[in-house]
């Protein structure tokens, strides 16, 4: 199939690949996008992923909580950034927030068809619906959690006025202030770093075998591209893939990051809490986080301000 120059920028910008590899790389998948960077990434030729979760749509990801035990996080859409920092829509995030703290909803569906926490007369659905007449806009609820902690705390933490948000549950037999904030330290390294899993035997076998196969392929390239002279036989290959495999996933996992805050700069996160549950008398260990980015993962529709607002002159 024919491979259209805005196939190749929209490669070019996920991937960070020039322009002919991104050009090769849709020929040989027939424009499949996502088998194209996977084609980059195998021959070291994507840069970095930059775009591969698009952070683009609007909206507010806020928390609500019920002292140290409870907290909910939720995402609610809208079409501009103006609207994002509407007090009105804020004060409504906000609510929905609580809505889902008192919520024991499985699912969106069962979420919007409860009773509204401000009127019982409506739904959560009629009450988006209002907030809709009332901005003129699109706006959507795209998602909620709960963390409820039964043995220990939760921890919430909000970056950026709503941009992303964090709630971390810490198991702790000993709760006071200094363990409270250490916790919250964590929601803030959770929200700065954005880890994929709390420990490495919480990886999938299947994210191993693909990241495996893809720094395996970057592995063999590399070699192939030096002189016969100076390449390495397999085996020395596969010892630096489990070099190189061990460090991404200690990147990706929470308790073995390096602590954002460390004073030597090598502390992991798990260090600081076992140092911290120490000083404390305490055993602190996490059990999971959640975090919301505000769009994350969805496609953002290009504007052009000057044309939308000729088009509303124009009527």
């Amino acid at each position: 199939m024919a491979i259209t120059a805005a196939q190749v920028k929209e490669l070019r910008e996920i991937t960070g690949a020039g322009i002919m590899d991104c050009k090769k790389a849709l020929t040989q998948t027939d424009g499949n996008m996502d088998e194209a960077v996977e084609v980059l990434r195998k021959a070291g030729a994507a840069k970095a992923e930059k775009k591969a979760n698009r952070i683009a749509a609007e909206g507010l990801c806020l928390v609500a909580t019920e002292g140290d035990t409870k907290a909910a996080v939720v995402e609610v859409n809208s079409e501009t950034d103006f609207v994002a920092k509407n007090e009105s829509f804020k004060a409504y995030v906000e609510k929905v927030a609580a809505q889902a703290l008192k919520s024991d909803a499985a699912d969106m569906d069962a979420f919007l068809a409860e009773s509204w926490i401000d009127d019982a007369s409506k739904t959560v659905k009629d009450s988006l619906v209002d907030m809709i007449a009332v901005i003129s806009e699109k706006l959507s609820i795209r998602r909620f959690q709960k963390v409820e902690a039964k043995d220990g705390i939760v921890a919430a933490y909000t970056h950026g006025g709503g941009r992303i948000s964090v709630l971390v549950e810490a198991a702790t037999d000993v709760v006071n202030d200094e363990i409270k904030e250490a916790v919250r330290n964590v929601a803030m390294q959770v929200a700065a770093l954005s880890p994929k899993y709390v420990k490495q035997d919480d990886i999938p076998q299947d994210y191993r075998d693909h990241e495996k196969e893809i720094l395996l392929a970057q592995a063999i390239a590399e070699n192939e591209a030096l002189p016969e002279n100076k390449r390495k036989p397999q085996q020395i290959i596969e010892k630096m893939l489990i070099g190189r495999l061990n460090k991404e996933f200690k990147e990706i996992c929470l308790n073995d990051q390096v602590y954002v805050k460390a004073e030597d700069g090598k502390q992991t996160v798990s260090a600081y809490l076992a140092e911290v549950g120490k000083k404390n008398g305490a055993s602190i260990s996490i059990k999971q986080f959640v975090r919301f980015e505000t769009g994350e993962g969805m496609e953002k529709k290009e504007e052009n301000f000057a044309e939308e607002v000729m088009a509303q002159v124009k009527g």
